[in-house]
Formats: C-alpha cells, structure tokens, sequence
C-alpha cells in the first residue's frame, strides 16, 4: 500500500513540474515599451512665444527620447497635440481642441505646432487635461510611461471641469500630469499650476515663453540636413495615389518647416531620421519589416512607382537595396550628430548661457528623464 502511495505521490509531482515547465515555455514575452506623450498647448493671443518654442524643438525632444531603453528594449513613441484657449474654438467644447491623437508620426505633429495660430480666449485647463485623459487610446500597460504636459499662463482652475478631480483621475490611469507655467514661478503656483501637477504625481515648472532659443551653428548642421533630404529617397510609400502623395509632401513639408525655423531644428530632424526611431506613414519597408502587408497581397495600384515597372523578384532586391541605403545614411547621420553633440556642448560651455535651461524643450527632458527613470528607462548618456 506503501508503495502505491508513493508512486501515486511521484506520478502527481512530475506532472505538476512537468505543466510548471509547459507553462513557463509558454509565456508569453514582455510586450514592446511604449512612451506615450500628449502636449497641450494654450494658444491664446499671448502664447505665441510657447508655440514658437515647441514648434522649433520638437525634435530635440524626442531625440531625447529616442536614446531610452527599458530593460534593453526600444520603446514605441507616441505623440498627442492638444490645443487650448483660443476663442475660436467652440465654447461649447471649452475652447479645445484635438489635434491629432497618439501617433508614431511626428511629420503630422511638426506640421501641426507650425499651423498652429494664437487668438483671445478662456483657459480651462482642468477641461483640456480631462479631455486628454479620456480621448486618448492610453495603453494599459502599467510599464509603459504615460505623460501630460499642459503649458499656458493662466489660472489654472478656470472653467467648469474641476482639475483637482481631473488631475487625480489620470493619475488613476498610469498617466503623471506635469504643469508648464509661462511666467514667473511664483505666480504660477498662486494660481494653482503647482498643485495640478502634485495632484498627478507630476512635476511643476516655470519657463520664460518669449525667450528666443539660440542653439550655436555647427560645421556639421548643412550636411545633416542634406543627408535628411537624401533619406527621403529610400522611403517607399504604398496604397492609393492620393495616400502615397499626402506621405510624400508631409515628409518633405516637415523638412522645409524645421529647417526655416532654424538651422539647429533642421539638424535636430535630421538626427532622428537617423536615430532608426523615425516613422513615416506609409512607409512600405517598415509595413513589410513589421509584418502589417504582404508584398504579394498588394494591388499594382497600391505599389509605389518605382516597384510596379519591376517583376516579383525584383521587387524584392530593390526593397533590401533601398533598406541598406537607409542604414548607411543613418550611420553617417548618427557619426555627424556625436560631433555635433560634442561642438555645441562645448560652446555652450563658453557661454555658460543659463537662461536657456528655463525654456520649454528644457523643462520638458528635464522631466522626461526623471519620470522614465520611474518606470525603469535608462538612457545613452547615462
């Protein structure tokens, strides 16, 4: 009876380790990381200086970005762009207005901050952070770093949406709130700028909105920007003729603008055309390397030009010529932003110019690197 016991007893544990093991074989890998960031933005007729700033640093935030790894990975990177205060948007909305959703395609957001225009309005900010919280398709993934950034000048408790509820409400979603006040520190948090950001577990800053941000010109800044023009040529956009125009002038759109604006701006998007982070809609090898469309699946009219005078095969053989075309020149981008980087920090050092710590791109990597250090991101230069 003994005997019987114990083999019963040793039948039972080898097939409980036996499903532990099974059971560990299939489970399943940690999903990719994700930064997702909504800008929100007050465009009333005093915040032209805050949109001049975000329009022309942009790129120099999500470079930032770009460099952050959570546990070795690279993360996906979304961007939100609200706008808010400008009495021509509907007063029934509470003079809001979205954007453009969570998106990988910074083109679109870059193309945005330049239309965007400033006129008189009411600042409801409670209204804009409660309409970010909830329109947004927020992962759920508790690891994933989830950030608001409002910025204006107003009082921060206008309007009919509380933010001492609408603060506490995102945080209850993963998502951190920080406050952008354009003016003095101590008038922001007499007018409650601070407190929104305690309330969400975010940071509060002050900034000086009509600082004109000058970044020292580099040797290095035209051949970044003639090599981010040269990249274009390896992006094979796909689907109806009006999609794969619509992709193409947004690309070069979000070129010409950046460059314009200033010749740092255009060599900070050059950067991360290079950073293998930039994603532009429609791009058929990245559809292809993320397995989204099948070469074979897609009609002659869906194809780009250059592939439908070709035969199956190759199309095959231009697609991976066109790939290791991209790489190169990313490589080349990569070498000429470190010696870029080690140019401006050097002079920047000579200038020793603290004004331009207290401007908007600076507050927000400032943040960003503290609070990704939160949900365990490292990055490049740490």
């Amino acid at each position: 009876m003994r005997k019987l016991f114990r083999l019963t007893a040793l039948i039972l544990f080898t097939f409980c380790l036996s499903a532990q093991m099974s059971q560990a074989k299939e489970k399943p890998q940690p999903a990719q990381p994700s930064v997702e960031l909504a800008i929100l933005l007050d465009t009333s007729g005093s915040m032209s200086g805050l949109i001049n700033q975000a329009r022309t640093q942009l790129w120099k935030i999500v470079n930032e970005l770009a460099t952050a790894k959570q546990n070795g990975k690279i993360p996906v990177m979304k961007v939100a762009l609200y706008e808010y205060g400008k009495s021509s948007l509907p007063a029934s909305e509470g003079y809001l207005r979205q954007i453009v959703p969570l998106t990988e395609n910074l083109d679109q957001i870059s193309e945005e901050l330049f239309a965007l225009k400033t006129n008189g309005g009411e600042e409801y900010c409670g209204q804009v952070i409660q309409a970010a919280t909830n329109g947004l398709q927020w992962s759920e993934d508790n690891d994933c770093l989830k950030m608001i950034f409002i910025a204006g000048n107003e009082g921060f408790s206008q309007g009919k949406v509380d933010y001492k509820v609408a603060c506490p409400n995102a945080v209850q979603k993963g998502i951190t709130v920080n406050t952008i006040f354009c003016g003095p520190e101590q008038t922001g948090i007499q007018t409650g700028w601070k407190e929104g950001a305690l309330l969400a577990d975010g940071s509060y800053l002050s900034i000086n909105q009509g600082l004109e941000i000058v970044t020292p010109a580099t040797p290095y800044d035209k051949k970044l920007n003639d090599l981010s023009r040269g990249i274009n040529r390896t992006y094979l956009f796909y689907g109806s003729q009006e999609e794969q125009k619509k992709s193409t002038t947004s690309q070069s759109a979000a070129d010409s603008l950046s460059q314009e604006a200033a010749p740092a701006s255009g060599a900070e998007r050059a950067a991360f055309k290079g950073s293998g982070r930039y994603r532009a809609k429609g791009d058929l090898i990245e559809a292809l390397a993320g397995k989204k469309v099948k070469l074979q699946d897609l009609k002659e009219a869906e194809l780009p030009a250059e592939l439908k005078k070709l035969s199956p095969k190759e199309r095959e053989v231009y697609i991976s010529e066109k790939q290791k075309e991209r790489k190169q020149i990313q490589l080349q981008i990569q070498e000429l932003t470190k010696k870029r980087k080690q140019f401006i920090a050097a002079e920047m050092k000579k200038q020793k110019n603290q004004a331009q710590d207290n401007t908007f791109d600076a507050a927000v990597i400032r943040v960003i690197r503290s609070q990704a250090k939160k949900k365990n991101f490292q990055f490049e230069s740490e």
